[in-house]
């Protein structure tokens, strides 16, 4: 928020992120599969969560005031954090919460892995900063972000101000080199300060993707078959939609 704003009373402007990431990886059978699932959720367990999502508080400037986690059966995990702002102590309606969904393709050997990240603001501070920390943190193969402010906050004057810094697109608060690596498109909707943005990773190196397999071991047409299977279920989720 620019310094020049005066106010009546505190920003009361409600912000709010919502980040989802899709990590997709080929497991050759049904117990590969379930040993992906095993060996993912581990490595998202709550307290990693827990440990992302402070830091996330620590980039956006806010106190944790509370912690709740939960590791599921048989997989998944969930943490939610309540935070306030150091400096006005005027955030009791500020959260971040992290929600993981590991799962598996019954047919074409496909598990997807799947976080959801909510973080909310109140006031100036505007998580949009921990962006490039967040699609860092994960195997990102496909990303989509809706970022919302919500409510108004008035000036001295009387006047309302119902968004508090510049945006044109979520991309503009990623870095260029990170966005090289993605095709994205935007869906915003100015009037209503909501803002839309998906990405799909460009190039897929199929080692990348394979669980305890080595790539050299697989014959050119079997390559081939499980990079197709790949690029079919991100554009699958990508989309939104059953395509193939």
């Amino acid at each position: 928020m620019s310094k020049k704003l005066k106010l009546y009373g505190f920003n009361n402007l409600t912000k709010s992120l919502s980040f989802n990431i899709y990590d997709v990886c080929y497991a050759k059978s049904e117990e590969s599969q379930k040993k992906y699932i095993s060996y993912i959720d581990e490595q998202y367990n709550s307290d990693r969560l827990v440990g992302i999502m402070q830091n996330i508080a620590d980039m956006i400037g806010a106190r944790v005031l509370n912690i709740s986690k939960q590791d599921y059966e048989p997989q998944g995990a969930s943490v939610t954090i309540l935070m306030e702002d150091e400096t006005i102590a005027h955030l009791d309606k500020s959260h971040v919460t992290v929600h993981t969904y590991p799962e598996y393709h019954p047919d074409k050997n496909i598990s997807t892995f799947r976080v959801d990240i909510d973080v909310a603001t109140c006031g100036q501070i505007t998580p949009l900063s921990t962006l490039d920390y967040l699609i860092d943190s994960f195997d990102s193969d496909i990303i989509t972000m809706d970022y919302r402010v919500r409510g108004f906050t008035r000036q001295l004057n009387g006047k309302k101000v119902f968004i508090d810094h510049k945006i044109k697109s979520i991309q503009d608060f990623i870095d260029v080199k990170t966005l090289k690596k993605y095709n994205a498109i935007d869906i915003n909707i100015y009037q209503a300060n909501l803002f839309h943005t998906k990405m799909i990773i460009k190039d897929i190196d199929l080692q990348n993707y394979l669980f305890d397999i080595d790539v050299n071991d697989l014959p050119e047409e079997r390559r081939k078959m499980i990079t197709e299977n790949l690029r079919e279920e991100m554009i699958e989720i990508y989309s939104g939609t059953n395509v193939f």
